[in-house]
Parts: C-alpha cells; structure tokens; sequence
C-alpha cells in the first residue's frame, strides 16, 4: 500500500506539466510544435534557451521534490526502504510527466525527470550521468542517443551501488529496486521509439546549443 502512495503523491508532481505550462502562457500548446512532445527538448527548440532551462529545472524540481515528500512522510517507519520508496515517488512523477491525465495522457519522454531522480537519488549517481550525457550530447548532438544511454548507466549505478551496500537494503528490497529502475528504462526506451528509427537510419534530428545552428541543421 506504501508504494502506491508513493506512487501517487509521484504522479500528483509529476501532473505539473511545466512545458504545456510555459507554452500557454506565451499563447501556444507545445505538442502543436515541432516534435509534438511536451518536453525540455522540444521546448527549447520551439520556444529557445530560456524556456528549454525553465523547463528542466521545473521537471527536475517537481521528481526531486516528490522524492522529498516522501522521505519526510515515511522516514520514520520505514527508514529500512527509504531509497525503494524514493524510487517509486520518481516513477508516479515520470508517469505523471509522461502521462497527465488532464491532457489526454499525452505529455512527455520523462528525461528531465529522470535527471531529476539521479540529482535526488544520491549524490554518487551524478557524476556518471553528467559525463554519459554531455559526453555522448557534445560527440554527436542526438539528445535522444545521450538520453538513453543514461537510463542504461543508471540501471547499473543502482546495481553496483546497491549491492556495494550503499542503499542499505536487503536483497529483497534491492531486487525490487533494480526492478523499478529497469521498468522505467524501457519506458524511456518505449518513448523514444521513434528516435530510435530515426538513429538506426542516420535521420534524427541534431540539437545545438546555438539556435540558429540548430535551425540550419
């Protein structure tokens, strides 16, 4: 029962659709743009840098604080799976993102939230995540290619972590845990299903820091 809380206070977070948000208020709904997706990368594309920050910061903000929340609500009475419980606060907050009810369950790819659940998750995890990402993003400018190599990298910090003992869990838990996190992989992958055609093709669309780069690619 725990979980599904945690699931739900999650999806409560993550409903907080910050790029559907930001594109209303300057008159447009961003899933009429561009790539059609409610998300950083789309944003920032459309509506330039400033909204491309303000988006992942909010989507960052919005897991993180999910995974904070309950922290607080259940580190009391079940300190022993705070980590697990953690985990499914930043699955509500993805689902959430990905699909909000109140637009049709049709959001975003959950990236910028899955950032989020790294910043928030243990400060270990960044680092590599950080490297993976910028690494592969400034080689070949494909957000999707650094996007799912991450969720791939964080399977792995959450085992090698976890089973060096830093999650404080017991196999059990932690099985759980490598669960969720492999779920949520595929979900990104499921999300990215299109990017992934157009990567195996040499179609998909690169992404430079420099709009008019961008717009000239």
């Amino acid at each position: 029962m725990v979980r599904l809380v945690c699931l739900l206070i999650g999806y409560i977070f993550g409903c907080f659709q910050t790029s559907y948000i930001y594109g209303k208020l300057h008159g447009i709904d961003i899933r009429q743009y561009g790539s059609g997706n409610a998300g950083t990368t789309n944003s920032l594309r459309v509506l330039g840098k400033k909204a491309g920050a303000i988006v992942l910061v909010c989507d960052i903000l919005k897991t993180g604080l999910a995974m904070t929340m309950v922290r607080l609500l259940f580190r009391e009475h079940y300190g022993d799976i705070l980590y697990l419980l953690a985990i499914y606060a930043a699955a509500g907050a993805i689902l959430g993102h990905n699909f909000p009810f109140y637009l049709g369950f049709k959001g975003g790819k959950g990236i910028a939230c899955t950032a989020g659940l790294v910043i928030f998750f243990h400060p270990y995890m960044i680092l590599p995540q950080v490297i993976t990402f910028f690494g592969i993003f400034f080689a070949t400018h494909y957000v999707s290619l650094g996007s799912l190599v991450v969720e791939i990298v964080l399977i792995a910090e959450m085992v090698i972590f976890g089973q060096m003992g830093l999650w404080g869990m017991d196999q059990a838990a932690l099985n759980e845990l490598y669960l969720v996190t492999t779920l949520l992989a595929l979900l990104a992958f499921w999300g990215h299903r299109a990017n992934i055609k157009r990567l195996i093709h040499k179609e998909e669309r690169k992404t430079y820091l420099n709009k008019k780069q961008d717009e000239r690619k």
